[in-house]
């Protein structure tokens, strides 16, 4: 498609969604729009700019906040549930098909909105206000949040309070702070990044006044980049059986109901194993439900999370033994000749995919595996490696975690 001088009005038709959540006109991208829709807009660098929708799909649907457009954070709230979730399971299948992968795709499991525990809300300062909320498109201004639909209730009632607690971190000039907000059992959990540091940090001022601001606003734990600034009760989390103490900036799945989606599809493909390992275990969100069962080995390269996964084995009786280590998996994955006593391998790891582990879950004996994706594409790669290896891809199960947006996660159950 030839592109016109930006300044010209043409009208195009979108053809197809692509991997980002963008209509596809030609070779341009074209954000907010659907398949099949007729539009007018102004084209630019491989971008159309739509000012008019001309004729609209049937499937698009009023979306639900009154920030969609401009806010960053949701991308697809535009289009019925039931094509985007179609969508989502293509783009799987797509991704298999590139490695000439074929396996059932089953129903996703699709989270609701006003779930989602955990948001990485981004603060400013302007003049004497501080905004607090996710970047507008394709800028950096932010979007001053004061409603949001995917989110929690309990963190969009916290808003007015994270705004004052943001302001102390913007005491440098250069200072572009993220409020990592977690809801935990006893209280918002946050880690704060992006403070300038090389000036000589936050001062203790500022630090006191972030203090009493998370007093205030009854925060459970405020932190800086894994730092102390304030605790009133310790955050904590339920993982099947046992109650986890969270270290600072500990990866949580992102609602808790996806997250029992998840433990459900891994519990189910490992049943009747005697000893399995958890890789990439985080702090133990399967390691405690395959417990139940099963003895387990977990892995994971984050020291703190492994300590905490440790001191969570108290409060759960009952369960099978647990053997934890610290082990950065991509450098050092567990060899297959340690998985010689194993009757099965659940694999979390994070975007970058397992590549050596998979390798070594490939050279081994094991007969189960369990693999938990936040991408697609690497998943693929990674099936291709066990595939190869004699493993059969049972079925993929879709995780819309992320609603509304083009992020996919699956669960794949592979046996031989």
């Amino acid at each position: 498609m030839k592109l016109e001088a930006p300044e010209i009005l043409q009208t195009f038709r979108i053809e197809k969604m692509g991997a980002q959540g963008d209509g596809v006109a030609g070779s341009a991208f074209a954000p907010l729009t659907l398949p099949g829709e007729l539009v007018r807009g102004r084209m630019g660098q491989g971008r159309l700019e739509v000012e008019d929708i001309l004729d609209p799909s049937p499937d698009r649907v009023a979306p639900p906040c009154p920030h969609f457009g401009d806010c960053g954070g949701c991308a697809l709230q535009h289009w019925a549930a039931e094509p985007y979730l179609t969508w989502k399971r293509d783009q799987i299948a797509l991704a298999l098909s590139r490695e000439n992968i074929t396996t059932e795709i089953l129903e996703p499991f699709a989270s609701a909105p006003h779930t989602r525990r955990r948001l990485a809300l981004h603060a400013r300062k302007e003049g004497t206000k501080v905004r607090l909320g996710f970047k507008a498109r394709r800028t950096w201004r932010l979007v001053d949040l004061d409603i949001c639909t995917i989110a929690d209730p309990a963190l969009v009632r916290a808003m007015p309070a994270l705004r004052r607690l943001a302001a102390p971190f913007l005491e440098h000039p250069k200072s572009a702070p993220t409020l990592h907000v977690t809801k935990t059992l006893s209280g918002l959990d946050i880690d704060v990044t992006g403070v300038e540091r090389k000036s000589g940090g936050l001062s203790a001022d500022a630090q006191m006044r972030a203090a009493e601001a998370a007093a205030a606003g009854d925060f459970a734990r405020v932190t800086l980049a894994g730092e102390m600034i304030y605790q009133a009760r310790q955050p904590v989390v339920r993982l099947g059986q046992a109650t986890v103490a969270l270290p600072p900036g500990a990866f949580l799945q992102a609602t808790p109901e996806s997250e029992a989606a998840m433990a459900e599809v891994v519990t189910d493909a490992v049943k009747g194993a005697a000893r399995v390992a958890d890789l990439f275990c985080g702090v133990g969100t399967f390691t405690f439900r395959l417990a139940e069962t099963a003895q387990v080995y977990a892995a994971d390269a984050s020291a703190p999370a492994i300590r905490a996964l440790t001191s969570a084995t108290g409060s759960a009786p009952g369960l099978k033994s647990i053997r934890a280590e610290a082990r950065d998996l991509s450098r050092r994955p567990m060899l297959a000749m340690e998985m010689k006593t194993l009757d099965a391998v659940v694999f979390d790891p994070p975007r970058a995919g397992a590549l050596e582990q998979s390798r070594e879950i490939a050279a081994s004996k094991v007969s189960r595996a369990v693999a938990v994706s936040c991408n697609p594409t690497t998943f693929a790669r990674d099936a291709k490696i066990l595939v190869e290896a004699g493993f059969q891809l049972q079925h993929v199960k879709p995780i819309d975690q992320f609603l509304w947006s083009p992020h996919i996660e699956l669960v794949g159950v592979f046996s031989r």
